[in-house]
């Protein structure tokens, strides 16, 4: 829970860190401000084309802020709370259906197979009735029945397990923490790990650069096949160069 790792997050400032690293992550960061671990299990999770096509993405941003009152039933609260009433993990669906509509575990089960990414469109349809059923048996209101089904909907187009989620994020918290901590050798573990991410090594060095670390050329006296790092005098205590590899 490092404060510095967070605002770093906060600010966008993420080229290269796993999962939050896309145009699309880079937007929400500075609107979600991730401040703790399970932030960042929803940073994750929420842009994703189920949250978003299940109008989920402006609900959670709303109660966030305090814009708009956290609204869901009492006898929910163990499933929404977490999320501000808004169902963002397989889990919660999941629980819902077991909870308010009447499934079993196994019919829960295979409506969660039934929203796995791979399905057709439509998957979810033969589940509407016995939801909305079980739900306006179990007193409640028909709006809130159908608003719950469209959110699940949602999920027919590729959303996240709550644990998956917050292992990808275990991942991204420690990824920020050695670019807020230690940027030069961030930098060079991803350009010697290369092809892979959104980036290039260029980029990934203009991004070292912004930082104010030194970027060395490749020199066949010094440079290794992998970039490496460099210290003025052999000082390790001292701020580190980017010596660039005859890889590049």
């Amino acid at each position: 829970e490092d404060p510095d790792t967070y605002a770093m997050i906060s600010r966008a400032d993420t080229i290269g860190v796993f999962q939050i690293e896309s145009r699309a992550q880079m937007a929400m960061l500075p609107r979600m401000k991730p401040t703790c671990f399970y932030d960042l299990v929803i940073e994750v999770a929420i842009v994703r084309p189920g949250p978003i096509q299940g109008d989920m993405v402006h609900p959670y941003l709303r109660r966030r802020r305090g814009e708009e009152p956290i609204d869901y039933p009492p006898g929910l609260k163990h499933v929404f709370e977490r999320t501000l009433g808004v169902p963002l993990f397989q889990e919660q669906v999941m629980q819902v259906a077991v909870d308010a509509a009447g499934f079993t575990p196994g019919e829960a089960d295979q409506l969660r197979r039934s929203m796995a990414a791979w399905k057709r469109r439509g998957g979810l349809e033969p589940y509407r009735d016995k939801l909305l059923a079980g739900m306006l048996a179990r007193g409640y209101a028909r709006e809130y029945a159908e608003q719950t089904f469209e959110r699940i909907k949602g999920f027919g187009s590729y959303g996240f397990p709550e644990s998956h989620a917050a292992s990808f994020a275990l991942v991204s918290y420690a990824s920020c923490w050695l670019k807020c901590h230690e940027p030069a050798a961030f930098a060079v573990s991803l350009i010697n790990s290369q092809p892979m991410g959104f980036y290039t090594p260029d980029q990934l060095l203009q991004d070292a650069r912004r930082k104010g670390i030194r970027v060395l050329p490749v020199d066949v006296r010094y440079s290794d096949w992998d970039c490496t790092l460099e210290f003025a005098d052999g000082d390790m205590r001292g701020k580190p160069a980017i010596r660039l590899g005859l890889r590049l």
